[in-house]
């Protein structure tokens, strides 16, 4: 296995490692720090929209409100106990050492408490106030982020994040069910939708930070390839992406909205995803291959993407 780079421990200004107990309102943000609040907005972006769609217009809202809150207390479960695995590594990464763990305001053990305690009221909240089959889901993905993605793919295998992104694509699942109280093709759709979108956003940003991962032995695809390899792969991903969104058309039956919204931003994202390929072509200089266009371009994509599917039946 060949790294490209490798930054060691000892390499971290201590500045940025060691910090130690703050005032009330650091300990506070440190806490919700743990629970990754731009992954939450992202997990309820393909939640809520998916709602809307099974209810063929707006939903009720307390049942938002408890899907909404039950969903963000469980990817803040899973987040904060993915921050506690993974301190040894979060303290080395320049993306990461300034976490609540690596810089000693919370610590191990209480993160660990926090985490299993959110798990639970999320779990409770989905299944009183939701139902028993979304609060499954619930459980299932927060499982498989941390047992299969944290612990066993991530330092393990150029795949971590291919096969461990499943988790991020059971909102889409949640969504549904919450409404309808039973999974269909849609959903799955559009769960496929997030699964193959996770490859090109991951690895776009793993591509702008591969001397981190590097440096602590996550063998992510930018680290063990060269960047044309992973600009093919983000191609390849995409257009199958693409393609997969274009599919909940035919399967739930949309007017035209939903369709050219798919179509164009599609389009849009394959045309970025194919410039940023472009520019890998006998570099890896990060200044032109530009990855961060790409990830950003990934964001705007799935937001709008699902902005479309809650607007379908609004006006079908």
């Amino acid at each position: 296995m060949t790294y490209v780079g490798h930054r060691a421990a000892s390499d971290a200004p201590e500045a940025t490692r060691t910090t130690g107990p703050g005032t009330y309102r650091d300990v506070v943000s440190a806490y919700v720090g743990l629970t990754k609040p731009r992954v939450i907005e992202l997990l309820l972006l393909t939640t809520v929209p998916v709602m809307f769609f099974a209810a063929g217009g707006v939903p009720d809202l307390g049942l938002v409100v408890a899907t909404v809150v039950g969903g963000a207390l469980s990817a803040g479960s899973a987040s904060a106990l993915n921050c506690v695995y993974d301190r040894d590594i979060d303290e080395q990464m320049r993306r990461t050492r300034r976490r609540a763990i690596p810089r000693h305001i919370v610590t191990p053990r209480a993160a660990l408490t926090f985490g299993v305690v959110l798990g639970a009221l999320a779990t409770v909240i989905l299944y009183v106030w939701v139902n028993p089959l979304s609060s499954l889901l619930s459980v299932v993905a927060e499982c498989f982020y941390l047992f299969v993605y944290t612990m066993l793919l991530k330092r393990r295998t150029t795949q971590n994040i291919v096969w461990g992104g499943l988790a991020g694509c059971f909102p889409a699942l949640i969504g549904w069910t919450a409404v309808t109280g039973h999974l269909a093709w849609p959903p799955v759709v559009l769960f496929l939708v997030v699964f193959f979108w996770t490859p090109p956003h991951t690895w776009a940003l793993a591509l702008r930070y591969r001397e981190d991962y590097a440096g602590v032995d996550v063998p992510m695809l930018p680290v063990v390839a060269r960047a044309e390899v992973v600009g093919r792969q983000i191609v390849i991903y995409s257009w199958v992406m693409v393609a997969t969104s274009l599919l909940l058309w035919p399967v739930a039956g949309t007017g035209l909205l939903y369709p050219v919204v798919a179509a164009v931003l599609g389009g849009a994202f394959l045309v970025q995803a194919h410039r940023m390929w472009a520019r890998t072509r006998g570099t890896e200089d990060l200044s032109v291959i530009r990855p961060m266009v790409l990830f950003h371009a990934s964001n705007l994509y799935l937001s709008l993407l699902f902005v479309g599917v809650a607007l379908e039946p609004l006006l079908h």
